[in-house]
């Protein structure tokens, strides 16, 4: 059975609301909507990994230089 997406349409006119059927259109446009959505949430969290790698990263770098866990934790906050 295949699904078909539907959407409300409101006549202000008359007041009625109408379910029909998406058109070829509005279909290609949902899924470039979906696609993009899903290549935003991807770059999202590659952002976030980035950010915590480059923090991790800094985080040894400063305990190379010495730095104690107390002072790390000081200097991140």
């Amino acid at each position: 059975m295949t699904e078909i997406l539907t959407k409300a349409v409101w006549n202000g006119d008359t007041g009625e609301t109408e379910v029909v059927p998406l058109t070829a259109e509005e279909l290609a446009q949902r899924e470039l909507d979906i696609a993009a959505a899903a290549t935003a949430e991807e770059e999202r969290l590659a952002a976030i990994a980035a950010e915590e790698l480059a923090k991790a990263d800094a985080i040894a770098e400063l305990k190379a230089l010495g730095l104690s866990d107390a002072a790390i934790a000081a200097l991140t906050k």
